[in-house]
């Protein structure tokens, strides 16, 4: 390869609107690695959901691009579709709950199916990478950024069910990326917004936040993200995306596959590292694929000058171009031939999990938690149309009796008589209702699993996988 290749072939960049055909462009000319696809580049039917065929040509486009040139093999074509909150395609794809269903249910087993089924669907799109799963062991509310998204505040659990999860993408011959090492559960700033300060010691995170990520390099796992946290015992002041000592670390843990940067057009470093300089320093400090510099081309200019200057040594950016295109290959080779599954078709997997992590905080484990009619307040509109609709189902009335109180992401604490979470269950430790239920979720599937709760038809088998105020982890019905 050539510099200017070598360069391309470590970035993976992000674009703004629906014009793919400029996107392709930029990949053929930089001899980009591919591209990410963000919630604006998803072209939608007039009734709001993906536009399925047009999603495909959008990829199928993309990926041509990334062949140019004489390359021989596919790009990477990537989303972040964790379920949840961090879902960049909805229906007709299949929508899933929030990752911490899977520690509630408590089953390796079933986190592989799901996810299996979740990389089936997006593999039928022509998509080549999932940024998922979240590996970051939660520390509860004072974790503002991954919450839900994470399977468990449990390092073991944590690490079981994203390796189970993994597999099961990997199966399907999508690429997965576990995240966001060095642990960004434990910390309380938003990267989003600034550098977050991870205040343990080596041995602290070592016990607790890099266990999950041991797990997963000794699965094999071919991607790891860093995070933008700064670790003051590896690195003082520096994100561990861009710390040399914190990919010493990682190696040091014995992994051997592709070291990808979180977002680099994220606050804690596009205020810290202007024009392109955060590329150059990130490859320098050890990482192999850059994701979603804030300029693209002024990335690929400063990797190509800081060869030049020598501040990049060349055979660094060489080592990290060959692990990228190493990945790419072994994915072409192993990818399963068949084309994926159906937009939708896993929505029984999905109602399987919520039916498996629903849990009840408080309140009674057997018989119906409410008569048959019940009144509702609090979440969305979908939400509430949502509940309508599994409530018919499971022949409850609404208009009287009982209140049910719905409390979304970041919601307050609930009163009534039965306060429900849809995201992480934090709310839950000073809601005042006297029955309290987690839910993880709020597609139709885990609706319907809570209808079934209420109304006495089915138990509710989840565990909490974190501590909600006074409710320790494992707290649920027996």
């Amino acid at each position: 390869m050539t510099l200017s290749e070598k360069a391309g072939q470590v970035l993976l960049p992000f674009y703004t609107g629906l014009n793919h055909e400029t996107q392709a462009a930029t990949v053929e000319r930089l001899h980009l690695a591919g591209s990410i696809i963000m919630g604006d580049n998803v072209p939608l039917t007039a009734a709001g959901h993906v536009d399925v065929r047009g999603m495909m040509a959008a990829t199928r486009r993309l990926g041509e691009a990334s062949r140019s040139g004489g390359r021989t093999w596919p790009g990477l074509i990537a989303v972040d579709q964790e379920g949840g909150l961090v879902s960049r395609l909805g229906a007709p794809l299949t929508r899933w709950p929030a990752p911490m269903s899977y520690g509630a249910a408590g089953s390796v087993p079933l986190a592989t199916e799901a996810g299996k089924a979740l990389a089936g669907e997006l593999a039928a799109l022509g998509f080549t990478v999932d940024f998922a799963p979240t590996a970051d062991t939660t520390l509860g509310p004072a974790d503002p950024t991954i919450g839900a998204r994470s399977m468990s505040s449990d390092p073991t659990a944590a690490g079981n069910l994203s390796v189970g999860f993994s597999r099961g993408m990997l199966a399907t011959g999508v690429l997965s990326s576990v995240k966001h090492f060095p642990g960004h559960g434990s910390v309380t700033v938003d990267s989003h917004k600034d550098l977050p300060v991870q205040t343990a010691t080596a041995a602290q995170l070592k016990a607790r936040d890099w266990r999950p990520f041991q797990a997963a390099i000794a699965a094999g796992s071919p991607m790891i993200m860093t995070g933008h946290i700064a670790v003051p015992a590896l690195e003082p002041g520096v994100p561990a995306s861009l710390s040399k000592a914190s990919y010493a670390a990682l190696r040091g843990m014995g992994f051997k596959g592709v070291a990808v940067t979180d977002a680099l057009n994220m606050k804690a470093v596009s205020a810290r590292y202007p024009r392109g300089s955060e590329a150059p320093a990130a490859l320098a400090a050890g990482a192999d694929l850059l994701l979603m510099p804030a300029d693209v081309n002024a990335a690929h200019s400063a990797i190509v000058n800081a060869v030049g200057a020598g501040s990049l040594p060349q055979p660094r950016l060489e080592e990290a171009a060959r692990r990228v295109v190493t990945m790419m290959i072994w994915r072409a080779r192993t990818a399963p031939r068949q084309h994926g599954a159906a937009p939708g078709s896993a929505e029984g997997v999905s109602a399987r999990v919520s039916a498996a992590a629903v849990t009840v905080l408080s309140g009674p484990c057997r018989g119906p938690l409410a008569p048959g009619r019940l009144r509702l307040s609090g979440g969305t509109a979908q939400d509430r149309a949502h509940f309508a609709a599994a409530a018919r189902e499971a022949g409850i009335t609404l208009g009287a009796g009982p209140l049910v109180s719905l409390i979304g992401y970041g919601g307050a604490p609930a009163g009534g008589d039965i306060a429900v979470a849809l995201d992480a269950p934090w709310p839950l430790a000073r809601s005042t209702a006297p029955t309290k239920v987690a839910l993880f979720g709020r597609t139709p599937g885990a609706f319907k699993a809570l209808l079934a709760v209420l109304a006495g038809k089915s138990k509710a088998p989840g565990k909490l996988p974190a501590a909600v105020g006074p409710y320790r982890q494992g707290t649920g019905c027996r």
